[in-house]
């Protein structure tokens, strides 16, 4: 009784308890409590017996579970087999990172080597495009000058200079260049003057030279005609005249006036005759000038050649009077044809005249912009005239002509008086 007393605890101890340590001391306690080694004996047989039995037991599960233990075992090894490769695969791949940061780091600094002679070679290049292309400036200036596009040549001129005297400087072999494109910057001003004066003078009057008044018999002035002569007042404005930039009319530098900037006067290079519109034109020399920076020289040269220029077209227009004069034979009686020729020149005269204000209108609003607040000259020390300078030159130029011309006269009719 006592010894199935003992396996029922067992059992009910196996039965509650699913901790295997709990069980063992369990085992332990009820082995050293006892004192009877018949007792330790049948505790011992009941171990062997519960061995056995979960011995049987499991032999049993194995041949239920054979083919899943099998799969379970298989799986397990295959799993284990993968994940050893793996961690072989990992292990190469970080040796392989760890070898090429290192090959890395010893290339970095071969490769920005490479990389910054990569760019001096581009600048390098870029440069010979460069030096390569201001080399064709005098050739290309040439022909812009020949073919009258002064802007074109100015832009050209000016950057080639710049470049010349500024990262291109360290460059031997463009020193006589340089000088070349230097003397030709100091005389390209004096040119662009000249052509300034020649439309100012010459062209702005070319049309008056076939407008002359008819021919007027000795002491019979417009009477052909049956109506009488017209004459013209120098004091008052003048007709409108083809000028797209100055298209208003004007006196002493009054009126309104559509503008442009000097900055925006664009030149077509294709254009064949850049002086067919003589206002254009003379916008473009100005515009010129102004990058040039030598709009005070043009102020001085306009300001210092005003009476030369207008005695010039009183002396071409007296050539013209008399050329006139003789094609018409009036040559034969010079002392009667006098006061009409004499009138002829005066209206030939204020006609030109008008026709030089007006291009002086032309050009003075250009200098303004360009001398003004943002233009791209300035005035310096010199001051810009105005139109009542103009007209005060021109009254002064026919005030000494009509005086010059009432002496002649007198002088003239002298001998006639004393007979």
């Amino acid at each position: 009784e006592g010894a199935m007393a003992s396996d029922v605890r067992y059992r009910s101890a196996v039965s509650k308890s699913k901790d295997p340590s709990g069980l063992l001391i369990s085992v332990i306690r009820t082995l050293s409590t006892s004192d009877d080694v018949h007792d330790r004996e049948a505790e011992k047989q009941r171990l062997e017996e519960a061995y056995d039995r979960c011995d049987h037991e499991l032999d049993d599960k194995i041949v239920q579970h054979y083919t899943e233990l099998t799969t379970a075992i298989r799986t397990y090894n295959s799993i284990t087999e993968r994940i050893a490769a793996s961690r072989s695969r990992i292990r190469q791949v970080r040796e392989n990172l760890l070898s090429c940061k290192t090959l890395l780091q010893c290339k970095r600094h071969e490769l920005r080597k490479l990389w910054v002679e990569g760019v001096e070679h581009k600048h390098v290049l870029a440069l010979l495009d460069e030096i390569e292309d201001i080399r064709q400036v005098p050739q290309r200036l040439d022909r812009a000058m020949g073919s009258k596009h002064y802007l074109r040549a100015t832009d050209m001129l000016v950057s080639a200079v710049e470049a010349l005297d500024g990262h291109l400087r360290q460059v031997e072999g463009l020193s006589e260049l340089r000088l070349e494109l230097h003397a030709k910057k100091m005389t390209l001003h004096v040119m662009l003057i000249d052509e300034l004066h020649r439309h100012l003078y010459i062209r702005s009057t070319g049309h008056a030279a076939h407008h002359a008044p008819p021919s007027h018999l000795p002491g019979s002035l417009g009477k052909e005609t049956g109506t009488p002569h017209q004459h013209t007042d120098v004091t008052s404005p003048p007709a409108p005249r083809k000028a797209p930039d100055s298209a208003s009319s004007h006196e002493g530098g009054g009126g309104s006036r559509k503008e442009v900037g000097v900055e925006m006067v664009t030149e077509n290079p294709e254009e064949r005759d850049p002086e067919e519109d003589s206002a254009r034109f003379m916008a473009v020399l100005v515009a010129a000038l102004a990058k040039l920076g030598k709009i005070p020289d043009a102020i001085k040269a306009i300001k210092e050649r005003f009476e030369r220029e207008l005695q010039a077209i009183v002396r071409r227009s007296t050539t013209q009077v008399a050329d006139s004069a003789y094609q018409r034979g009036e040559s034969a009686a010079p002392r009667d044809a006098q006061p009409g020729l004499l009138l002829e020149l005066m209206e030939l005269l204020f006609d030109k005249f008008r026709c030089v204000a007006d291009a002086h209108s032309v050009v003075l609003a250009h200098l303004k912009q360009a001398v003004g607040p943002g233009g791209a000259g300035r005035a310096g020390d010199v001051k810009l005239y105005d139109m009542a300078d103009v007209w005060a030159k021109i009254q002064a130029v026919l005030q000494i002509l009509s005086l010059t011309n009432r002496l002649h006269l007198q002088w003239n009719d002298q001998p006639s008086v004393q007979k």
